[in-house]
């Protein structure tokens, strides 16, 4: 997969971005807006009042303090990177929301509520984590779940896209290269970068 590779793609690259900054998939379509509210729809408050929620897939913990603070009456992150986990519980410390929202690499807690965004393009195994999800929820509970471009998606490279289809573009070896000029993860696949990155995508109905 990838035509343009070699010292070569590499370069252009570099041209293209030195350290990583594409403007895609960084956030910034949320600026000055809840996230939560646009995926959503604004009754998500209404769908968490006083309900322990579990965000699976929490990354910093924007949304789960988010959460916490719009009425939820607890809120669990969880995140398999420690690193992130430890930013987002000074996150909730400096928001004061750090009695009712906690983060964990994993939870028996069971929730009303577990809510996934922008994870399962990253999960290695989905079908796996949704029955790990299950688990979770209570009886009576509900999963609330979108996610992010999936691999055939002009922007489904996340960072890898500099400029929309770039990742199928360039070869993986030229885009990790790139790539290592900025992260020390020492990643040499897509699916290792920190974070993971399956290369998924939506298989269209069937016409049969």
């Amino acid at each position: 997969m990838g035509i343009v590779g070699g010292m070569l793609g590499y370069k252009l690259l570099r041209r293209l971005s030195r350290d990583g900054q594409t403007g895609h998939c960084d956030g910034s379509a949320y600026q000055s807006r809840s996230k939560l509210e646009v995926l959503f729809g604004p009754q998500i408050w209404d769908d968490l009042d006083d309900k322990v929620v579990i965000d699976f897939g929490c990354g910093l913990g924007a949304q789960a303090i988010e959460m916490a603070e719009r009425g939820a009456r607890s809120v669990i992150g969880i995140d398999m990177r420690e690193n992130v986990l430890s930013e987002a519980r000074a996150a909730a410390e400096r928001q004061g929301v750090a009695d009712r929202c906690a983060f964990t690499t994993k939870t028996d807690v069971k929730a009303d509520v577990v809510v996934s965004m922008d994870a399962f393009e990253h999960f290695d195994d989905p079908a796996e984590v949704l029955r790990e999800m299950r688990k979770l929820i209570n009886d009576n509970g509900c999963a609330m779940i979108v996610f992010g471009p999936t691999w055939y998606h002009p922007l489904g490279g996340h960072l890898f896209s500099v400029f929309p289809w770039a990742h199928l573009v360039f070869t993986e070896k030229a885009l990790i290269r790139w790539r290592s000029d900025f992260k020390s993860d020492g990643a040499t696949r897509f699916h290792e970068v920190e974070g993971g990155l399956n290369q998924m995508t939506v298989r269209p109905p069937s016409t049969s």
